[in-house]
């Protein structure tokens, strides 16, 4: 697995954790962050390297600032 690939993993476990906290479907989120809800699907698979205003949605749909969103991912030692 690549460094990349690492970090998508490990946004995608936060993001799923966080959604699931706040007792949010895939669906719901997707329709809160105005994204597609298969965006949302490959994005929670650690599937897709998306875009910053992506990341901005996402954090609006969780209802969270940005900071939030990433202040406990846990970057990869290279």
């Amino acid at each position: 697995m690549s460094y990349k690939e690492k970090i998508l993993i490990r946004f995608a476990e936060r993001l799923i954790k966080l959604r699931t906290e706040k007792g949010m479907s895939i669906r719901q989120l997707s329709a809160a962050a105005d994204l597609e809800y298969s965006q949302v699907q490959r994005i929670e698979k650690g599937k897709v390297n998306f875009a910053f205003s992506t990341l901005i949605a996402l954090a609006q749909g969780l209802d969270m600032e940005v900071e939030d969103l990433v202040k406990e991912l846990k970057i990869p030692e290279r």
